[in-house]
């Protein structure tokens, strides 16, 4: 969990934990026992362990007469909610919608980081790439099939890459150029694909070697939107960075990823290494 949706969860237990003082529970056994919780949920949602769901909430305010409170501590936990999104919640009906959410943001971004240490960043993957990914995430989640409309969405970002003076700093690590999804030739075409968009003038493309020295540990992959928001994709969620002291320390991270990057020839070697290996790769 970010650290900002951490401090808020901590926040709220230590709020509701005056509450329950407040109405004369001594102990969080007591409140245990009267409302009908185990000891130990009672603890966990008073110390930021536990999440409290909405009728956590209307439960703790009735038992401590602090009826009022309830529409405010709702909005917070639907705040906390928000900087942690479930997977499967985003992906109920496919990965189109997500995909949709995403423009909107790209619209209003000037200045763009992005590092992505084993996949090709989304905006500048090729079709038949994009359509394999979905496809992984299809089946990772069990989602209903939506690959093709899903790949449209996301092909729609790269109109940013040529329109406005948006600028792009992209950093990839070299297993990104391994990653196999679809096969050799699905694999040379989105590597093909690389070697052009390098090109582009607003688009800075690094790679970060295998070998390279690190100043930072890899991490998961982020997204940077100037400096309003970061995403951060996990296996389980996606939650969002807001906190400008949280979005300052994505951006450290990403000023030191850079420092073992390689860039302009270095990395179009890199690249074209990649493609001879799938040319010697057999095709299923």
């Amino acid at each position: 969990m970010s650290n900002q949706a951490q401090e808020a969860r901590e926040a709220l237990g230590a709020r509701l934990r005056g509450f329950r003082k407040d109405a004369g529970f001594a102990s969080g056994r007591a409140f245990a026992q009267a409302t009908g919780w185990a000891e130990s949920k009672v603890s966990r949602i008073e110390n930021g362990r536990q999440n409290a769901s909405e009728d956590d909430i209307r439960l703790w305010c009735t038992a401590t007469q602090q009826g009022d409170q309830v529409g405010d501590l709702i909005a917070t936990v639907r705040h906390i909610d928000e900087l942690w999104l479930e997977w499967r919640r985003q992906l109920a009906t496919g990965s189109e919608k997500r995909q949709q959410a995403a423009l909107p943001v790209y619209s209003k971004t000037k200045v763009f980081r992005i590092w992505h240490p084993t996949i090709v960043w989304g905006t500048i993957q090729t079709a038949e790439y994009a359509a394999e990914t979905f496809k992984v995430v299809r089946d990772f989640y069990e989602i209903p099939d939506d690959t093709e409309a899903s790949t449209a969405k996301r092909l729609e970002r790269q109109q940013y890459l040529y329109r406005g003076e948006r600028i792009f700093n992209v950093l990839l690590g070299e297993q990104a150029l391994y990653s196999n999804f679809g096969g050799p030739e699905v694999m040379k075409g989105q590597l093909d694909r690389l070697l052009a968009v390098m090109r582009l003038p607003r688009l800075s493309l690094g790679f970060i070697p295998r070998s390279a020295q690190l100043h930072v540990w890899p991490g998961n992959s982020f997204s940077m939107f100037d400096d309003n928001l970061v995403l951060v994709e996990t296996y389980s969620a996606e939650f969002s960075v807001t906190q400008p002291r949280e979005i300052e320390q994505y951006g450290k991270a990403f000023r030191l990823l850079k420092r073992s990057a390689v860039y302009g020839v270095a990395a179009r070697e890199l690249i074209l290494a990649a493609i001879q290996h799938f040319d010697q790769m057999p095709n299923d």
